[in-house]
């Protein structure tokens, strides 16, 4: 059992949080919904001990209420930039999975937010830098730095084109280069069931713009060809967590 009396919350108070889960249970204050989304993912980005410890309450909630599964899944989703995130998340593994499972479940409508939704499923898989920075591939960048030389890269991917250049900021991106997708056949995890589940789907434009964010890219700088996605990883995650 969770001792609230030792849990802070985002505004860094105890007890709050235990008294709002109950009136969404009851259902008796819908209004309760807007406090607790402040209190356990403040201003859409911070979490906090109390967000981890409503995870059960909230997973117990999902299956019958949109609510609680979007702010479930938008608490797994700032795991990372929390100093105790993960090992906390580690304390309700069956949570995480049944709210994978119907994230998942939602995905197969498909769903009018399903870019929103695809994030948060990558998020409840352990890939949290994915699920920050995957955007919809409309007008995509991501900057990384060439393994080989050290230079800066823009990796372009969308109706703009899907390139590697140099940025200048008063000529734009210079010394392009086309992008080379992998072939979805020899994608492997996690771009192999992120490529899977979004063709599943049929989102045709984040499947091909995950073949190829996790394709290679020439450097414009010294001509070396490098994998994206290794890139990226190194780019957002601490050396001990990476995995493309």
């Amino acid at each position: 059992m969770t001792n609230w009396t030792q849990v802070v919350d985002a505004h860094g108070a105890v007890g709050r949080v235990p008294l709002l889960l109950d009136q969404v249970e009851r259902e008796v204050a819908p209004e309760a919904w807007d406090e607790l989304w402040d209190r356990l993912y403040l201003h859409g980005e911070t979490v906090s001990a109390a967000s981890f410890a409503a995870l059960p309450r909230l997973a117990a909630l999902a299956p019958a209420c949109t609510q609680a599964l979007e702010l479930a899944s938008a608490i797994v989703r700032g795991t990372l930039p929390h100093p105790d995130g993960e090992a906390l998340l580690a304390g309700c593994p069956n949570e995480v999975d049944r709210l994978r499972e119907l994230v998942d479940q939602r995905l197969r409508t498909p769903p009018a937010d399903y870019n929103r939704l695809f994030g948060d499923l990558l998020a409840l898989a352990g890939q949290y830098h994915w699920s920050a920075s995957l955007g919809d591939f409309a007008d995509d960048f991501y900057a990384v730095s060439c393994p080989g030389c050290e230079a800066e890269v823009t990796i372009a991917v969308g109706d703009c084109g899907c390139y590697a250049a140099i940025r200048d900021w008063d000529q734009g991106d210079i010394e392009r280069r086309s992008l080379r997708p992998a072939p979805a056949k020899e994608l492997r995890d996690p771009g192999r069931w992120m490529h899977a589940t979004a063709d599943r789907d049929g989102q045709q434009r984040l499947a091909e713009g995950i073949r190829y964010l996790f394709g290679r890219a020439e450097c414009p700088a010294c001509a070396s060809v490098f994998n994206i996605a290794e890139a990226h990883t190194t780019a957002n995650l601490p050396p001990a967590l990476e995995t493309y």
